[in-house]
């Protein structure tokens, strides 16, 4: 099928640093790895931090990375995709994938509008990264509010300095008396022992908690190797629906395949009509 506005995706793409050269070819046939690829550079460039996994061999894979993709860009970016046109990888994905792409696109240049007047060559290097951006500005107000709090309590202290001056010249100064120091490192000493006495009641403490974990550790292995026992017997035995199971899935996957068929075959013929209704219109204009 015809790629509507694919030169403006092409452009996009470039202008936003894609690595690679995209061609109306790559798209003639479902192409669902490069549209995968796409799809995750896209998102690491709205977010370098997101986790959504890339892996797209099976079915199951594909469908769990169209979904994710879907719910990331609806609640992070709000854009909305179509997961039935992107699962198809055709043409009709360039359509979702250029929503994206617009966002971002416009984004650069809003962001870098004093850019306008540069070549094309310096402007085509030019990477842009929403995420760091607003990572960095939320340290940056973070690491503000810090200094104004800190510089606060700091000219508070300055303030303060000349009475503690005094105060501080004033202990110095005075003669240092025995009995009171006496009496001072008596209460230190008293205060040391009461916490070597603490310490040695908690290495008893941990001493009873050893012996009860080894009985409990114990305890649980035997318990283990019954449940391995009890595991290998049930494993052992086949169970009485298996068969009839595995036929079942076997149809499964016949009727999946012929369902696979027919939706190629609708989705071609909904094109070829669309594709009809257009030329009337037009002949009729």
């Amino acid at each position: 099928p015809a790629l509507p506005h694919f030169s403006d995706f092409t452009e996009m793409m470039r202008a936003l640093g894609y690595p690679r050269l995209i061609s109306m070819e790559n798209f003639h046939t479902p192409n669902f790895m490069l549209v995968s690829e796409v799809l995750l550079w896209l998102v690491k460039r709205y977010e370098p931090q997101s986790d959504i996994p890339g892996d797209v061999e099976t079915e199951q894979d594909r469908v769990f990375f169209i979904k994710a993709v879907a719910q990331f860009m609806a609640t992070k970016a709000h854009i909305k995709l179509n997961t039935k046109k992107l699962y198809q990888a055709d043409g009709h994905a360039v359509k979702e994938l250029l929503k994206v792409t617009s966002v971002l696109y416009g984004a650069m240049n809003t962001q870098g509008g004093e850019r306008a007047h540069l070549p094309e060559e310096d402007s085509t290097k030019f990477k842009f990264d929403l995420g760091s951006k607003i990572a960095d500005l939320k340290a940056a107000r973070q690491l503000a509010s810090e200094i104004t709090s800190k510089g606060a309590v700091l000219y508070d202290l300055l303030g303060k300095e000349v009475e503690l001056r005094e105060a501080r010249t004033e202990s110095l100064g005075r003669p240092l008396e025995i009995n009171e120091a006496e009496k001072v490192m008596k209460i230190a000493i008293n205060s040391i022992l009461e916490e070597v006495q603490k310490t040695k009641d908690m290495l008893n403490n941990v001493a009873l908690d050893e012996a009860n974990l080894e009985a409990k550790i114990e305890k649980r292995k035997l318990e283990l190797e019954r449940s391995q026992k009890r595991l290998q017997t049930l494993q052992s035995v086949r169970p009485a629906f298996m068969d009839e199971y595995e036929k079942i899935e076997e149809q499964l996957q016949r009727q999946y395949s012929t369902y696979l068929e027919k939706f190629r075959n609708l989705t071609y013929m909904e094109q070829l009509l669309d594709d009809h209704r257009r030329t009337e219109q037009e002949m009729f204009e």
